[in-house]
């Protein structure tokens, strides 16, 4: 509740959502002023090939959830940890975002 106090998403900029688990990793773009989740990513797609690291496998998710932004028409948006630290799977995959041209 700490973060969501400050992180909120609107269409213009929705929030990039991540969850972690010990295998997969998530990514949602929500608007918070509708309520809505405009796209969505996750490791499970049949996009992703899934490799023996998990880092990578974050990267091609950061990518994915960027492509679907881009068809969505969203350039822009606020990045939602989750609580996580920024590091490990969680910064590949806000590396992977921004290399595929997300401006956080």
């Amino acid at each position: 509740m700490r973060i969501r106090k400050t992180v909120n998403g609107s269409a213009a900029a929705p929030r990039l959502s991540v969850f972690r688990s010990n295998k997969e990793i998530y990514a949602q773009l929500i608007d918070d002023a509708s309520g809505k989740t405009l796209a969505a990513a996750s490791s499970r797609d049949k996009e992703i090939k899934n490799s023996d690291n998990k880092s990578n496998t974050a990267v091609a998710v950061g990518k994915l959830i960027a492509e679907k932004a881009a068809q969505a028409g969203i350039s822009k948006v606020i990045f939602d940890r989750g609580g996580y630290l920024y590091h490990g799977r969680v910064k590949s995959l806000a590396e992977g975002a921004r290399e595929a041209g997300l401006k956080f």
